[in-house]
């Protein structure tokens, strides 16, 4: 069972945001009346390019990728993460991967079976016993010491690469582009949708993925039921800013209200660059 709670903070600079949280230095939410009557209306061409050129054409998933690396890793070169793991002590044991695979949270687990169904003679499949008995928890039981350097290793692996890009597209990606698409969100909707179960996950609690949707559809009605785009958007962001508040490892929402936030204020439901953000203060430029 994965844990409700998927993703964790910032991972290589959590130290420096949780100081700038005691000294009063984060940024604050912007809630979404902030742009009341800014946000440029959507031509009926730009609305019919959004529906036929979705997320997962290559280019903007490619996009898709480098946004999350900045949320969690400072950069945009997502295809670095491979071979990164780290314990930030936020409860889910291990995080490691382009995803944010966790020991604690079954992803992991599922993700090295994979690797080992297709690579039996691989560095990590010794670790499966142990990885089996600390889902669930934190703990790095029977993985210390050798697990990171065996991670590592295999992240130079093209099989191992090749399994973390599917294990993201089949747990995280396909299913929350498919369901945008199902509410009839464009790109930019479908990048608010798979950010949010990468960090929330998709189960049953109040701040997970499901719920987050239908706290706004308790407020909007997406396109797909006759609403508008940009109401439902406004409506999803703010109910993903509250899910967010409510866990310390996820209390800086800038990855919403100075980057996904920015996007739909400027129109930009397509996600076209060039795309201007910023995260816990970093700014980003894709061209």
């Amino acid at each position: 069972m994965y844990a409700p709670h998927k993703r964790t903070a910032r991972r290589t600079t959590r130290s420096v945001r949780l100081a700038l949280v005691a000294v009063g230095l984060t940024l604050t939410a912007v809630p979404a009346t902030a742009f009341a009557g800014t946000t440029p209306v959507p031509t009926a061409a730009h609305q019919q390019e959004a529906a036929l050129a979705g997320l997962d054409d290559p280019a903007k998933k490619d996009i898709a990728m480098q946004l999350v690396s900045s949320a969690e890793n400072s950069t945009l070169d997502w295809k670095a993460q491979y071979g990164y793991i780290e314990d930030i002590g936020d409860g889910r044991g291990y995080t490691a991967g382009i995803i944010g695979f966790c020991s604690g949270t079954g992803d992991m687990l599922d993700l090295v079976e994979l690797y080992t169904r297709r690579k039996p003679d691989n560095v990590l499949a010794g670790y499966l016993p142990a990885l089996r008995e600390v889902d669930g928890s934190d703990s790095h039981d029977g993985l210390d010491p050798g697990f990171q350097d065996a991670w590592e290793t295999a992240a130079q692996d093209p099989d191992f690469q090749q399994a973390q890009n599917d294990e993201r597209d089949r747990v995280y990606f396909d299913p929350a582009v498919g369901r945008a698409k199902s509410d009839g969100l464009g790109t930019l909707g479908q990048f608010a949708y798979y950010d949010a179960i990468v960090m929330h996950g998709d189960g049953g609690d109040s701040t997970s993925f499901g719920s987050i949707r239908q706290r706004a559809l308790a407020q909007a009605k997406p396109p797909a039921q006759g609403g508008d785009e940009v109401a439902y958007l406004d409506a999803f962001l703010d109910a993903r800013v509250w899910a967010m508040e409510q866990e310390e490892a996820h209390s800086d929402t800038s990855r919403v209200d100075t980057a996904q936030r920015v996007f739909l204020r400027n129109g930009n439901l397509n996600l076209d660059p060039p795309l201007d953000w910023k995260v816990y203060g970093d700014s980003f430029h894709i061209g």
